[in-house]
């Protein structure tokens, strides 16, 4: 294909504030407010940020978990923003999610082998048993579980091992596109170099494009093609990983980067971060102020300058 496998344009989620008995509308949160980007096949494009900044709900708008006011997410050709439900369904076999928290996303009164073949039963991918059995054991030893593994409970599993079962019902309908929803953030570190190195070795086997969602930067280094920041509801910084983490451009992204954990700091003072990140209320920051929060992005293989 020629082209990126998924382009976004203007892509905006807004969020109404409600107050008293009638629920009367007194204004709205800017959570995702303008967004542009594009993800090549094949590569992962890291979004990071600090809490709020509207990291996972680009994430969701994308696949109109939360429906979006305005843009277009155009994936494979197809304008999926535009798109019925019926339609939209028909896409949602090449465009799955893997949430943040495994203790939460998987049902605890389904086996694992009921979780793992839903997809495959809901999008009419199989609908023999003993052809939804097989694909669901070969699933699960995609991800390093066993077949016996089908019959145990969530909660008879790690939280490590919880998510490779959500990875495994993410793969189960054959996807192109996954959105990483913080997959690691809940694991301890150990376990989280462990799901990495999955998710990497998936990537590379099987053809995967990751949207790769997290507030920690040391992971993304070790994942991320290209790396976006995102501010207040808005992407100021896109460029290869290489790129960013060697000359950052914008202030916010040096001082996320300033924030990480450096051995050849250790004994020297650091510049503590100053400040609070706006409220992304409608009315604390008019249009003028977000017009004038600076966005650098750079062209794949583009090269900074000092």
């Amino acid at each position: 294909m020629t082209g990126p496998l998924l382009r976004v344009e203007g892509l905006r989620t807004w969020f109404p504030i409600r107050e008293g008995v009638f629920q009367r509308r007194v204004g709205q949160v800017r959570a995702v407010d303008g967004v542009d980007f594009e993800i090549d096949a094949g590569t992962t494009l890291a979004l990071v940020g600090e809490s709020g900044s509207g990291k996972t709900t680009v994430g969701r708008s994308l696949l109109r978990l939360i429906e979006p006011q305005q843009g277009r997410v155009v994936f494979d050709g197809v304008d999926l923003i535009g798109l019925s439900r019926a339609a939209l369904r028909a896409q949602r076999r090449k465009i799955q999610i893997i949430f943040q928290d495994p203790y939460a996303s998987l049902n605890p009164r389904w086996r694992v082998r009921e979780l793992v073949a839903e997809p495959l039963r809901v999008l009419g991918l199989a609908r023999a048993r003993s052809e939804i059995d097989a694909r669901v054991a070969a699933l699960l030893a995609q991800v390093g579980l066993t077949a016996d593994d089908g019959a145990k409970y969530p909660h008879e599993f790690s939280g490590g091992q919880r998510q490779r079962i959500s990875i495994a019902r993410a793969l189960s309908g054959n996807p192109e596109f996954l959105v990483c929803d913080e997959p690691t953030s809940a694991l301890d570190v150990s376990v989280q170099a462990q799901i990495l190195n999955l998710m990497t070795e998936l990537q590379a086997r099987l053809g995967l494009t990751y949207l790769f969602i997290s507030h920690n930067l040391a992971v993304v280094a070790h994942v991320a093609d290209r790396v976006g920041v995102m501010y207040l509801g808005r992407l100021v910084e896109i460029a290869d990983a290489d790129a960013l983490f060697a000359h950052p451009r914008h202030p916010y992204t040096r001082m996320l980067l300033d924030a990480l954990p450096d051995l050849e700091m250790t004994g020297r003072a650091r510049t503590p971060v100053a400040g609070e990140v706006p409220n992304p209320l409608e009315d604390f920051l008019d249009s003028a102020d977000r017009r004038n929060v600076a966005v650098v992005q750079l062209a794949p293989g583009e090269r900074l300058s000092d």
